[in-house]
């Protein structure tokens, strides 16, 4: 086996300034030349390092920095707390593959702040904000999960958490607990606060916080027409509850990863799969301006954040930045199916599905022959009457296997 080009040895440390090393890392240290770590790590550790030592500070763009490695073999990298939680031993994995990398780690702030509060802490959920979108927090959140430990950065703060939290109607159901400047013996500062008084706080840099559950929100499964947000009051304008949990069981979104809602109008497919499928990323699409808040307003009633809306023609929207579907509900086509089968087919993921609610046999008719004019087929059909109202048939597609 050949050699590994970069060997990096990263050393957790905390924000303490007379920090204790254990002994072998001071060995490594006196026997090193190249170290690396942000400009608050040089500051606690630069009485430990040997004359004529060569420092690279980690600062942003971090493709900088790489360069500057893979100027050299040996490496050693202080980094804060446990270099593989969330931590710089993971990047550093990422970047060089084939490189050696040893460990030495010290508590992570999430660790440091259960202890100061004396917390038991094996049902936390852990959750990096730092440089990172909300999709795992608002997962979390929608799973209405005990304790989540929550790694923040300077937009993603604790008043902004908070906000969002009380927004989407969880305000009275966490308190927060907030870690600055942990293990910094002069400027540490741990509170407690309700989502309201985090708002309004403010917080010094570098924090982190952990989110304790002393109310559990409801969490429906099936919701009724009548609990949502309408159009124009119009009961008729929304996907049945019988209809609604038939066509998502018929995506199989426990094994999918993005839906698309094609004409989402109240939402209520959005939700209701958003809330029972929490890892999924939903993007909604409408054509109507005013469904925008009727969108927003059930996802703030039922605590589902995270769903993109897209709003115009479906035919025209540029989909090049969107999450790619594995999954697709079909809930308004304007007429135009097969052109909008068309263009799902040259999107979608390997192995994915569409589902349509056919209310005529024309509407039937149509989305077999697009589904066929793309390679496609029915896989499934189950015929529905609820109430009243007439017999609508659920279908499933399979698109061109590719």
């Amino acid at each position: 086996m050949s050699e590994p080009r970069h060997t990096f040895y990263v050393v957790g440390i905390s924000d303490e300034r007379d920090v204790q090393l254990p002994a072998v890392v001071r060995e490594r240290i006196a026997r090193g030349h190249v170290f690396s770590g942000g400009r608050r790590h040089r500051e606690i550790v630069g009485g430990w390092l040997p004359e004529g030592a060569v420092w690279i500070d980690i600062t942003v763009p971090l493709e900088r920095v790489f360069e500057q490695y893979r100027d050299h073999r040996d490496i050693i990298v202080f980094a804060s707390g446990d270099p593989l939680f969330f931590g710089y031993a993971v990047t550093l994995r990422r970047v060089f593959p084939d490189a050696a990398i040893e460990t030495c780690p010290s508590f992570n702030s999430l660790q440091l702040l259960v202890h100061r509060l004396g917390m038991p802490y094996n049902e936390m959920i852990p959750v990096s904000l730092t440089g990172r979108p909300w999709d795992d927090f608002d997962a979390a959140l929608i799973e209405r999960r005990p304790l989540l430990g929550i790694l923040t950065d300077r937009e993603k703060t604790p008043a902004v958490i908070a906000r969002r939290m009380i927004e989407y109607g969880y305000g009275d159901d966490y308190r927060m607990h907030i870690g600055e400047r942990l293990g910094n013996e002069t400027d540490e500062r741990v509170r407690t606060l309700t989502l309201a008084e985090a708002v309004a706080a403010t917080f010094t840099h570098p924090n982190n916080l952990i989110l304790e559950r002393i109310r559990r929100r409801p969490r429906p499964f099936g919701i009724p027409e009548s609990e949502f947000h309408l159009l124009d009051g119009r009961v008729k304008m929304i996907t049945k509850r019988p209809v609604r949990l038939l066509s998502l069981s018929m995506l199989d979104l426990h094994n999918r990863t993005s839906l698309w809602d094609v004409g989402f109008c109240t939402g209520s497919v959005s939700v209701e799969a958003r809330l029972q499928f929490p890892h999924l990323r939903v993007t909604a699409f409408e054509i109507r301006p005013g469904c925008r808040e009727i969108l927003a307003a059930n996802c703030r009633r039922f605590g589902t954040p995270g769903i993109t809306p897209v709003m115009g023609d479906f035919m025209e929207a540029d989909t090049t930045d969107l999450p790619a579907p594995d999954a697709v509900f079909i809930g308004g086509h304007g007429g135009r199916l097969a052109d909008m089968l068309r263009k799902i087919d040259g999107v979608m993921r390997p192995g994915g599905v569409i589902v349509f609610n056919s209310v005529s046999e024309e509407s039937r008719q149509l989305f077999t022959d697009g589904l066929a004019a793309i390679g496609g087929r029915i896989t499934e059909c189950v015929r529905l009457t609820v109430d009243a109202h007439n017999a609508i048939d659920v279908m499933k597609g399979a698109c061109t296997l590719r």
